[in-house]
């Protein structure tokens, strides 16, 4: 046996750290990441405003879901919060998800770089997890954005205080922020699944528009998909069918049903998509 055969090889790790590090800045360094950060700050404001105005000093709207927010929004400005998740979820809130997740190795290859990171001490397992969890970050940074400038702008518009859950019974303000953050966690959950979707796709492409135009445009079929009556027996397992249950956690007791289903469904698309992704970036031909 050689010398160079008997020192034993030490592996190298699946993960690291400063490679994360150094991708969670270059991607919310991109002017398009701020711009769709700005974009999702602003959509709050919109609302924001639209209701003050609408109102006057009265509110409207009813039912429950995203009308029931706006309707308490006059009364607490809290409830912009869940109004303007209610209203980015359903399509802003994935769709920028999606552009980042698109791109996030379809961009590497179009700009010529993907090779690169691989020569480097990257591999291509590890560095497409590294791209997930950029994406997930992304994920809860876009939340966060949303709902923080939603807590602002209901601060300055409308009155604070206690808060009345869907349920009828009344919380503390505190609780009611407690809630709110649970909520933000809950819609970052949701995504979980575009963003592994959207890495999916980015890997069958090396153009990240194209990339980023198919993640939106299956997006948006699938939401059709869950809107059509004939579909109901598909539609409990098309990745978007339990995004509003995050309105659960405004219940007392909360209801965990569709929670725990769309928790267990966003795990199921991000498994499925993510062993696609790496079946197919592990094999695929880096020529750029």
């Amino acid at each position: 046996m050689s010398q160079a055969e008997a020192v034993p090889r030490t592996p190298r790790p699946l993960w690291s750290l400063g490679l994360l590090r150094n991708e969670i800045a270059v991607t919310f360094r991109r002017w398009r990441t701020l711009a769709l950060l700005a974009v999702l700050a602003g959509v709050p404001v919109l609302v924001g405003v639209a209701v003050r105005i609408e109102s006057g000093g009265g509110g409207g709207g009813g039912g429950e879901g995203g009308p029931a927010f706006l309707s308490q929004v006059t009364h607490n400005g809290l409830f912009l919060v869940f109004a303007s998740l209610a209203v980015t979820l359903p399509f802003f809130l994935p769709m920028a998800v999606g552009v980042v997740a698109g791109d996030a190795i379809a961009g590497e290859a179009h700009g010529g770089t993907l090779r690169y990171l691989l020569v480097a001490p990257a591999g291509r397992t590890r560095l497409l997890l590294v791209k997930y969890a950029t994406a997930l970050t992304f994920c809860l940074v876009a939340t966060l954005v949303v709902a923080l400038s939603a807590l602002v702008t209901g601060a300055l518009l409308f009155p604070l205080g206690e808060v009345t859950l869907l349920s009828g019974t009344s919380i503390s303000f505190g609780e009611g922020l407690l809630r709110a953050l649970a909520i933000a966690g809950a819609v970052a959950l949701s995504l979980v699944g575009v963003a592994a979707i959207g890495l999916f796709v980015s890997t069958l492409t090396s153009s990240g528009i194209a990339a980023m135009a198919t993640t939106v445009g299956l997006l948006i079929t699938v939401q059709i998909l869950d809107t059509i009556p004939q579909l109901a027996a598909v539609q409990p397992y098309l990745f978007p069918h339990y995004w509003l249950s995050f309105a659960d956690l405004l219940r007392d007791p909360v209801y965990w049903d569709q929670l725990q289903k769309n928790v267990g469904l966003q795990a199921l698309y991000a498994l499925v998509f993510g062993s696609a992704a790496w079946a197919r970036f592990t094999s695929r031909d880096i020529t750029a």
